[in-house]
């Protein structure tokens, strides 16, 4: 599956990895599939030649994108499976349907999220960054393990798990004792930023205990891009913002297109990626935070979040 070693960097586009890749018989499902880097993300794989599962809240904005792709790439073999990742009962439901199917996976990548919303509850009462962003896509991932590992003794090398997080994670640390912001006053930064080191955390871990089962996992920073993610930002929002990113005072000036925010993201899931565990960006490994990538907050992490999504 991995495609020849290659000089990549902040402008490669999705088109750019997927050249003379070969991903027939691979299945991948991919979350937030309706538009932007999702959307981007499936078309590119399903142009490389897999089966790709377009997991989406809306199916049918999921549906139109893979009339979209199909399109464009005529032989692409796409499906839509329901997936609400601020409702652990739709997250169950969707674990069901994908291993009903009875198919080995082979890609997991985690795209979906939401940023800078205000206070809010998932269905399950969680604070909502922290829900969607993390939790939603912990019970999705775990969930999924059995089929993941299938799909590595199939293919006979590993699956992955791609998990995008954001460079916003090294402003704010996981509160694994308040995550849900119970005790201490709502910052819609602070969340997204947790959210996001969540992601790290989670990929670290996932890393460590799926390692015996044939799965590998990475987490993405995709770069500074503009998609309806930032929907909820006011102009307030995006000086604070700036702000925050003034150690980069360029990246808010250098946006990338979707390919080319996409490109890490579908690197990871095909390319030869140096270890599992590793933090992505630019389509090669970044440093992340030393708060993201602790092992022992990792496992507190995964623990926490066995414990919530038990519910």
């Amino acid at each position: 599956m991995s495609s020849a070693p290659t000089e990549y960097g902040a402008t490669t586009e999705t088109g750019d990895v997927i050249a003379g890749l070969d991903l027939a018989g691979r299945v991948a499902v991919v979350t937030g599939a309706t538009a932007g880097l999702g959307a981007e993300t499936a078309r590119a794989l399903a142009a490389a030649g897999a089966t790709v599962i377009l997991a989406a809240r809306d199916v049918v904005a999921a549906a139109a994108v893979a009339d979209r792709i199909r399109g464009r790439h005529p032989r692409a073999e796409l499906d839509v499976v329901p997936l609400d990742l601020g409702s652990l009962e739709s997250v169950r439901a969707a674990v069901r349907t994908l291993c009903a199917a009875r198919r080995p996976l082979h890609l997991l990548i985690n795209n979906a999220g939401v940023m800078y919303t205000p206070f809010g509850h998932t269905a399950d009462g969680f604070e909502s960054q922290f829900g969607t962003n993390h939790l939603g896509h912990f019970a999705l991932s775990a969930g999924l393990l059995p089929a993941l590992s299938a799909g590595a003794e199939r293919a006979g090398e590993p699956s992955r798990v791609v998990t995008v997080s954001s460079a916003a994670h090294h402003a704010y640390p996981a509160d694994l004792d308040d995550p849900n912001f119970e005790r201490r006053e709502y910052d819609k930064f602070a969340s997204y930023g947790q959210s996001k080191a969540a992601n790290v955390l989670m990929t670290v871990e996932l890393a460590a205990r799926a390692a015996d089962g044939g799965v590998h996992a990475y987490a993405v920073h995709p770069g500074t891009c503009a998609t309806d993610l930032a929907r909820h930002m006011s102009r307030a929002d995006f000086t604070r913002m700036r702000e925050l990113s003034s150690g980069d005072p360029g990246v808010l000036n250098n946006l990338k297109s979707v390919p080319a925010a996409a490109a890490t993201t579908v690197w990871a899931a095909t390319s030869n990626v140096p270890h599992s565990g590793a933090y992505l960006a630019d389509c090669g490994v970044a440093q992340a935070s030393s708060h993201a990538t602790d092992p022992a907050t990792a496992a507190a992490l995964w623990e926490l979040s066995e414990r919530l999504t038990a519910r």
